[in-house]
């Protein structure tokens, strides 16, 4: 499933590329009024000048930003060559009504068609290198997160081990008392680590809460009555992407931290819910009343998670933690699509 955050035209939509666009417009066109000839005034032909640019650069992005969804279904290569078209497009009209509305024809060295020609040759130069620079921004991002991926599975590789041996010793002991659920447990098993191994990637907020039940099931073999969990999750489940076993993380920490040391057990609860514009996923678990030995606790698993989510918004999703009034909380906030 394609997910909108990873278009490389989310990117132009961002305040800081914004305010460079037209910064680096109010720089074109200074750099046009020192090179042409002056007719009049430089400080006019500046201002001239930068009206135009930022009529051209901030048309194209208002049409980009109207027709991003359609254009996020198209190959890189084909969406940088679409959005130059749309650049020289808005040159044409924005130097078409400059002719004719500002009376730019008062200038007898230069007619109608030489001076919207001279206008959509700067837009060719501009936006080649435009997209020459951001071809190669857009090449070091992906490098940048596929090292962060590969940092990621190291990460999940600490965590694993730990899970699938409790898992085995539970199957061990269920074979011969209980063979139907450790069967299940194998299968459940099975599951998780078919989505483990299919390496990183995206699938919908409803096949990873699939995924989260499966590992509830097998810990539920384990601990029993001693682990409770409680779901609030909507009527309709959000059409959101997240990526494969984001959630589960956070559901193994809260047990491992918040179950696993009270000889009483514990509760877990996930809830999910939309409020402006974002989806939150929140994963809890009661904090165990009696001290335990000192530890890092979720640290690793919520490291793993935080990136992830980080590098499939483009910074947009976040996750955070809390403990407070007995309760330690893990809220994973992403943007709607």
């Amino acid at each position: 499933m394609k997910n909108p955050g990873r278009s490389p035209l989310d990117a132009l939509f961002r305040a800081p590329v914004l305010i460079a666009v037209l910064m680096a417009g109010e720089a074109l066109a200074l750099i046009m009024a020192l090179a042409w000839e002056a007719t009049g005034p430089r400080l006019v032909q500046f201002g001239l000048a930068s009206l135009g640019i930022q009529w051209v650069s901030l048309a194209t992005l208002c049409l980009l930003y109207l027709l991003r969804r359609p254009l996020a279904r198209l190959p890189p290569p084909l969406l940088a060559w679409l959005c130059l078209a749309f650049l020289l497009c808005m040159t044409l009209l924005v130097a078409s009504a400059a002719w004719s509305l500002l009376e730019i024809s008062t200038n007898a060295t230069e007619g109608r068609t030489s001076f919207v020609l001279r206008m959509l040759a700067i837009a060719v130069i501009v936006g080649l290198l435009m997209l020459l620079t951001y071809q190669n921004y857009w090449h070091a991002k992906q490098l940048a997160v596929r090292a962060k991926q590969l940092e990621l599975e190291a990460l999940q590789a600490r965590i694993r081990p730990h899970f699938l041996f409790n898992t085995l010793n539970t199957g061990a002991a269920l074979v011969h008392q209980r063979p139907e659920e450790a069967e299940r447990l194998l299968l459940d098993l099975s599951d998780l680590f078919r989505a483990a191994l299919a390496g990183p990637r995206e699938i919908s907020l409803a096949d990873e809460l699939s995924l989260v039940r499966r590992y509830l099931e097998i810990e539920g073999l384990r601990f029993g009555q001693r682990l409770r969990v409680e779901w609030q999750l909507p009527e309709v489940m959000p059409a959101l992407s997240v990526p494969a076993l984001s959630i589960q993380p956070l559901v193994e920490n809260a047990i491992r931290h918040g179950v696993e040391p009270a000889a009483s057990g514990g509760d877990v609860s996930v809830a999910i819910a939309e409020s402006g514009g974002m989806v939150e996923i929140r994963v809890g678990n009661a904090l165990p009343t009696a001290p335990v030995r000192p530890t890092t606790g979720h640290q690793v698993g919520l490291n793993s998670v935080r990136a992830r989510i980080q590098a499939m918004t483009q910074g947009l999703g976040s996750v955070e933690t809390q403990a407070k009034d007995g309760r330690y909380t893990a809220v994973l906030r992403l943007p709607m699509p």
